[in-house]
């Protein structure tokens, strides 16, 4: 049985509907699992058009009432690209990208889709359409009422990065950096790593401070939290190592000393991550009851219009939502099973 993926229009000013377009293009993305497409059916054809691209769509509908299979349009007519100023920051433009976000999320809580791919937003539109807006995380995770852990992996072809914290102010991040939340991201990462087929996760723990504090010099985070908690993740199994300086972990990193890296805030990962691998990068919206995935590079109003963004991040956003609703699916009709 394949996995059902929506996959969401985003932000209408940026290269999304283009995107979209050019996945449903591609013969293997129908073959790896039955599609939701969600999103204004004129934006897609605005992206088709702009991609030179005939994506497949197998239905148009304005809602589900049976099974999904194949590709399937859930026609929202609600972003008429017209009224879409490409290139700029609108709530034209984003408006109609939470409301598919919303859509997508309904449909996983009434059991119609096992994971959801969804083509760039911009926070700056977002937090026009509502001024509460953090990020696609914490939207999803209070929107399916989701009280557990979560935090975004980044993925490139090398390896994962992970983060301790994310989007908080610099000076905040010191007292956010504990223990328990350096082992439930260790924890965290080992079993996102296994879902997505890694056998057996290795992963390497950044430093908070300079030269991992100089033994104390620079800082004591280091010494006090951060290696402990590394101790204590070795003991329940995890194999990690660390803290390193984060000007060298990522480097190990690269010659595939580790599958994945935990950071202690987000640039510190994020810069090593996209001067690795801009082209490939993915996010991956951890911790939550389903697989969300998106391509890390942003909405490009750079670009935006012009036929040139690059589908491949795109491309493994979707594949890694697949293999890892795949493996949910197997599990539970294992459980099912063993019940």
């Amino acid at each position: 049985m394949k996995p059902r993926v929506g996959l969401v229009l985003g932000d209408g000013a940026g290269i999304g509907a283009e995107l979209a377009a050019k996945l449903l293009a591609l013969p293997e993305t129908a073959a790896a699992a039955d599609i939701a497409v969600i999103g204004d059916a004129r934006l897609l054809a605005r992206g088709a058009k702009e991609a030179g691209e005939t994506p497949r769509i197998d239905a148009v509908v304005n809602r589900f009432d049976g099974p999904l299979s194949g590709i399937v349009m859930l026609d929202r007519g609600d972003a008429d690209p017209n009224a879409i100023r490409i290139g700029e920051i609108s709530v034209a433009g984003a408006g109609p990208a939470l409301d598919n976000y919303r859509t997508a999320l309904d449909l996983v809580r009434a059991g119609r889709l096992d994971a959801i791919t969804f083509v760039p937003f911009n926070k700056q539109a977002m937090r026009l359409v509502d001024g509460k807006y953090e990020d696609e995380l914490v939207f999803a995770a209070e929107y399916l009422g989701f009280k557990g852990v979560v935090a975004e992996f980044n993925i490139i072809d090398q390896f994962w990065n992970a983060r301790v914290t994310s989007h908080v102010p610099l000076r905040e991040v010191a007292a956010l950096i504990t223990q328990d939340r350096i082992i439930q991201r260790l924890t965290m990462t080992r079993d996102a790593l296994i879902e997505a087929g890694v056998a057996q996760p290795r992963i390497g723990v950044a430093a908070l401070n300079p030269h991992a504090g100089d033994g104390g010099a620079f800082g004591r985070e280091d010494l006090d939290i951060i290696t402990p908690a590394v101790a204590a993740a070795r003991t329940l199994g995890i194999t990690a190592e660390g803290p390193y300086p984060s000007d060298t972990v990522y480097v190990r990193a690269q010659r595939g000393a580790f599958d994945a890296v935990l950071s202690m805030y987000h640039d510190q990962g994020q810069i090593a991550i996209k001067l690795l691998g801009f082209d490939t990068g993915v996010t991956l919206l951890g911790g939550l009851p389903v697989p969300i995935t998106t391509p890390a590079h942003g909405t490009a109003y750079d670009i935006a219009g012009r036929g040139i963004a690059n589908v491949e991040p795109t491309r493994r956003a979707f594949d890694i939502a697949v293999r890892m609703a795949a493996r949910r699916t197997a599990q539970h009709i294992k459980t099912a099973e063993a019940v």
